[in-house]
């Protein structure tokens, strides 16, 4: 049951036996606290009272503490300190107005957020999302899954998200610098290359990096490394644009390696169209697979020759260049089946085909219980996700209970931010690596976090969970850097 007050805190009952949320502690309950054992279905009751209307958020909170039981019952000293609450809380949260004016003189009201989520392990990271669905809490569910992602990396990264609810989609270039601009002169107060370095994300590439960059420069009257995804010419690293999707890959073939087994001859699935579908397309390729299908918010091609290298790169020219639907994928080759988007069916026949791997490279919840049926059914022993928390709770229960291999996007996708991280350091030293010292260092990168995950996974007795192990290992980093540092906020 939600408790319906907001903002009680926790004690003990007076043996001490689980957690009970009420408003005050009692000096025996204040004994008590330190030997108190956590209770996630208190802790829970306490997120949603504290933190209503944010389904989202809930829900990446619930997936990782759900985890983290195992840990929080060894480690009292995190119950004392009160981490659980202090990390799902926001060091700081920014909303503002955004004006601007389209190319047909109408002005128009935007709403523009960023979420510095934590600093305690670097300054805040993560990237700007401009999309008609983004909302605080939506941002809150993002920046405290890259708290955890970002510690993975092992790289000197804080987390935080932002964005707007601007659309970009059908927009003129000059009206998405318009926008870009009007966003930036807020913005440009609360960053800076050693507070908080955003980068790019849903409906932020390359174009909105650039007009958001040279926006800053113009403000402040410096040229530093404030924004990552920058172009190659004026401070990028090569690699960034392909990273998530190489990074995901990459991950992958560690968990087949683990078992004795590879890429070469997987088929497999792939949703979005995006960055980091495109990518892992590739890597995909390059590991000696078979990708069959990709989508966009329209609907979803299935190839059953397989995407190859001349297909790969008419989709990159498709979605990069010409902003096309998959549905010309299509048209131009015809052994492919174009299916469009049905949301009213509860499930998305791109996950009911027969396959070895499955990546969800599209955005959160795309998998739902039904999906996660189908690709048992259809014989996927391998799911890592590409997206930010794409597979919901039940899906997650579903590979599980049938031994697929499961990789959550804070692990799995980390490669992008790590790229980031890359980039950061490149414009601190002012260097720019070649695209192999970059890509050995994205490699060596998930496979650290991939030894991680399984290491903190067999010392719980969890072997091989890897969701249990990613949101451990990060967990234990950031916790302990929070006792280290006090009570700093």
């Amino acid at each position: 049951m939600i408790m319906k007050s907001i903002g009680k805190i926790p004690h003990v009952s007076q043996k001490c036996e689980r957690t009970v949320w009420m408003p005050l502690f009692s000096p025996r309950q204040i004994n008590c606290v330190l030997t108190m054992q956590f209770s996630l279905n208190s802790f829970l009751d306490y997120v949603q009272a504290r933190h209503p209307h944010e389904p989202e958020f809930h829900q990446a909170v619930t997936e990782v503490f759900a985890s983290l039981v195992p840990v929080l019952e060894k480690k009292p000293e995190f119950i004392r300190e009160r981490i659980p609450e202090r990390i799902i809380e926001p060091e700081r949260i920014i909303s503002f107005r955004v004006v601007w004016e389209d190319d047909e003189g109408r002005v128009h009201v935007n709403r523009g957020y960023r979420v510095q989520m934590s600093s305690v392990l670097g300054p805040y990271k993560g990237g700007l999302r401009f999309h008609p669905s983004v909302n605080q809490g939506i941002l809150k569910f993002l920046a405290f899954e890259q708290v955890f992602k970002n510690a993975l990396t092992g790289l000197p990264m804080g987390a935080g998200k932002g964005g707007s609810d601007f659309d970009p989609k059908g927009r003129s270039d000059r009206e998405v610098m318009r926008f870009a601009y009007a966003f930036m002169n807020e913005l440009f107060r609360h960053i800076g290359k050693d507070t908080d370095i955003p980068a790019g994300d849903i409906g932020v590439g390359g174009r909105e990096i650039g007009y958001l960059f040279g926006k800053y420069k113009k403000i402040t009257n410096q040229f530093t490394g404030v924004l990552t995804g920058k172009g190659i010419s004026w401070g990028g690293s090569l690699i960034r644009t392909e990273a998530t999707g190489f990074g995901l890959i990459y991950f992958a073939q560690e968990m087949l390696v683990s078992r004795g087994d590879s890429l070469k001859g997987k088929r497999c699935l792939v949703s979005g169209s995006g960055n980091v579908a495109l990518y892992a397309i590739k890597k995909i390729l390059e590991m000696g697979g078979t990708p069959l299908t990709a989508s966009d918010s329209s609907g979803y091609i299935y190839d059953p020759k397989g995407i190859d290298e001349d297909k790969w790169a008419f989709l990159v020219d498709l979605k990069e260049n010409r902003r096309g639907r998959v549905k010309e994928y299509a048209e131009r080759y015809p052994e492919a089946v174009y299916t469009p988007a049905n949301p009213e069916l509860g499930y998305n026949p791109l996950w009911a085909h027969e396959a070895d791997c499955a990546f969800p490279c599209a955005t959160q919840n795309e998998v739902n219980k039904k999906d996660a049926e189908h690709l048992v059914a259809g014989g996927v022993k391998l799911v890592a996700e590409g997206a930010n928390m794409p597979c919901t709770i039940e899906a997650v229960d579903v590979f599980k209970e049938n031994g697929v291999m499961y990789a959550p996007g804070k692990a799995a996708n980390a490669g992008g931010v790590a790229v980031s991280g890359l980039e950061m350091t490149q414009n601190s030293i002012r260097i720019a690596w070649d695209r192999e010292e970059v890509d050995i260092r994205l490699q060596r990168i998930m496979r650290n976090i991939h030894e991680e995950c399984l290491r903190v996974a067999e010392k719980y007795g969890k072997p091989g969970d890897y969701l249990f192990g990613a949101n451990a290992a990060g967990f234990l980093k950031v916790a302990y850097s929070m006792l280290d540092q006090g009570l700093v906020g």
